[in-house]
């Protein structure tokens, strides 16, 4: 996962603003006890902070892959 396709799925998931408290105000105890934002900083993998994200706020595991990825060209 790309950072651009973090920050596409975090607002595709949880909106622009609201993801945007997440990633800066949730401390994930999976990922060292830091933020999203912390995390990319620290060079932890994007996937790695997405899958932290989505299991702390408790989204449906069916949602977790494949989003913020681009629309296929037509």
């Amino acid at each position: 996962m790309r950072l651009s396709e973090f920050w596409r799925a975090v607002s595709d998931e949880f909106g622009e603003a609201y993801g945007r408290v997440l990633v800066n105000d949730l401390v994930l105890s999976e990922l060292e006890s830091v933020t999203s934002a912390e995390a990319l900083r620290k060079g932890i993998p994007a996937r790695n902070v997405w899958l932290a994200l989505v299991k702390a706020v408790d989204v449906p595991e069916s949602r977790w892959y494949g989003v913020g990825l681009p629309e296929p060209k037509k």
